[in-house]
């Protein structure tokens, strides 16, 4: 029944630190009807701000809860090079792990409200 992943929320403490941390990965911010909206490849992350969040919304909002993976499509190596010259620390990697299609190299980082952002390849 269930297809993809469509979208996900994250909540965050500071909306202009949030976006600008996710632009420097590559995503693209798109507003609508005063929300947040950045995307990449076939999904989106909905931003909200603490405090002020869209009905409906999970039980138990709070910032820096999320663990996410996003697969890349470009060199782990040139991505961890890319992540050092962006000024984005990095917390673990390049280290290998399973993801949905098997074997992945990844990299670890925390986004400004401490969210875990796990980004992988497939590749090399």
């Amino acid at each position: 029944m269930i297809k993809k992943i469509d979208h996900v929320v994250i909540t965050t403490n500071n909306i202009e630190n949030c976006i600008n941390f996710y632009k420097k990965l590559g995503f693209t911010l798109k507003m609508a009807n005063e929300r947040y909206e950045l995307y990449s490849g076939d999904f989106k992350i909905n931003v909200h701000l603490k405090g002020h969040e869209l009905s409906p919304h999970s039980k138990n909002v709070q910032t820096g809860s999320a663990d996410l993976c996003f697969e890349i499509n470009t060199n782990i190596d040139m991505t961890k090079t890319n992540l050092e010259q962006n000024d984005i620390k990095i917390e673990q990697g390049i280290v290998e792990r399973t993801g949905a299609f098997g074997e992945m190299k990844s990299i670890y980082l925390r986004d400004p409200d401490g969210n875990l952002i796990e980004l992988s390849s497939y590749g090399e």
